[in-house]
């Protein structure tokens, strides 16, 4: 039997903000939730395009030459290579549809970046 996941509750693993959770993945895509809120870092990624779908708040997606707010209920995808900075004012709720290979902050590393493997935990 394949048990279904329910998107709302998947968040009560998050606990941090920034802290990405892999629930699920569809062929080489892993699909996380996260808990968003201030800002997190100027970064891109070279070889992957990122899907942020927004669950419950608002986002808005800096890029260098303007921004996107995005609220409850949006999708907006990144292409590959697109510098970009998530911020949240409030906290925000996303699902990533990313593959596996994409490093959470890009080349940029922070306290905020974490690993693959804590984002499987």
């Amino acid at each position: 039997m394949i048990p279904p996941i329910n998107l709302i509750d998947a968040f009560d693993r998050v606990t941090d903000y920034w802290s990405p959770k892999v629930i699920g993945e569809v062929n080489d895509q892993l699909l996380k939730v996260a808990k968003l809120k201030g800002a997190l870092v100027w970064h891109a990624h070279d070889g992957e395009d990122e899907l942020f779908h927004i669950v419950k708040g608002k986002l808005r997606m800096e890029f260098e030459d303007h921004a996107v707010d995005l609220k409850e209920g949006d999708i907006l995808t990144i292409p590959k290579g697109v510098m970009h900075n998530p911020v949240a004012e409030e906290e925000c709720w996303v699902l990533l549809v990313e593959p596996a290979s994409t490093k959470h902050t890009g080349d940029e590393i922070t306290d905020r970046t974490r690993s693959l493997e804590e984002q499987m935990s």
